[in-house]
């Protein structure tokens, strides 16, 4: 049986007129339509073939060579493209667009918006269907993350307290305000790290490194740059947040106690509108 929503790796059949025909198993055949038969890939009878599988609109069985925004069991940012009586209709990259049924939807959604949805293959119609009630499809698993672990997050909203982020596709985590020292968009990816495992289970995150090692590294990448620019750096503890983002992807509070610290250490002089090598 094929595997609707993820790629398959089907056998060759036959050529037709329209296309090619694989072996699906006990789905039987399903065509792969001539615009999608990959030109630099043996295609002959016995061939095997990497295809993504889907229903087609007359519900039945797909093969495309074409990669979605998302597959079943993942999370993503989707477009919305319309919306009718049946539901809300979300562009995921392939030609018959996925649906977002109303009773799936968390607020009303006009053409235009983005969503955070989860991808699940429905059991009743075998359609894949996106769902914006992300809860139930998270936090199943015990979080075994380690302080300082780097993270994939998937940005999905702001709250009073900051962002709530999906980690690594698996569990809720929380990037606080102050954390927060960049622009940061709903359905974004982000590189993050585990800041701090709570008691209750719930999990607090950063957007840069944390520990000596951190620091260290930071140290050596001012040094790094004032080496290679004459020994002087446009930027010092008066500077703006967003500047020093820009140029070293950290937040003024740690920027400010590595420079800090390299002071200290007797190798830069801080002055207001630059540092300098000493």
């Amino acid at each position: 049986m094929a595997a609707i929503g993820r790629y398959n790796s089907l056998e060759v059949l036959k050529h037709t007129d329209f296309g090619l025909y694989l072996d699906g198993g006990t789905d039987g055949e399903i065509l792969l339509p001539n615009r999608y038969i990959p030109k630099d890939t043996p295609t002959e009878a016995g061939d095997w073939l990497n295809v993504f599988i889907y229903l087609d609109s007359s519900d039945k069985l797909i093969a495309t060579t074409e990669t979605p925004k998302a597959m079943v069991g993942e999370f993503a940012s989707l477009k919305v493209i319309d919306s009718n009586q049946a539901g809300i209709f979300l562009d995921w990259g392939l030609p018959k667009d996925l649906l977002l049924p109303y009773s799936e939807s968390k607020k009303p959604l006009s053409t235009g918006d983005y969503v955070v949805v989860f991808l699940y293959l429905d059991r009743h119609t075998r359609r894949i269907t996106a769902t914006a009630k992300l809860d139930r499809h998270l936090d199943h698993q015990p979080a075994t993350y380690k302080v300082g672990e780097a993270v994939d997050l998937l940005v999905v909203e702001q709250t009073d307290l900051g962002f709530k982020a999906i980690i690594n596709g698996q569990h809720w985590g929380l990037i606080h305000k102050n954390e927060a020292f960049k622009f940061l968009r709903k359905g974004k990816h982000e590189q993050g790290y585990i800041r701090e495992l709570r008691p209750d289970g719930k999990i607090n995150l950063t957007l840069q490194p944390i520990g000596e090692a951190a620091a260290d590294a930071l140290q050596a990448q001012i040094l790094q740059h004032l080496d290679a620019n004459a020994g002087v750096l446009g930027l010092s503890d008066k500077s703006p947040p967003e500047a020093i983002s820009r140029q070293f992807g950290v937040s003024k509070s740690n920027f400010k106690k590595a420079i800090g610290g390299l002071m200290k250490q007797g190798q830069i002089r801080i002055l207001p509108d630059r540092i300098e090598r000493t």
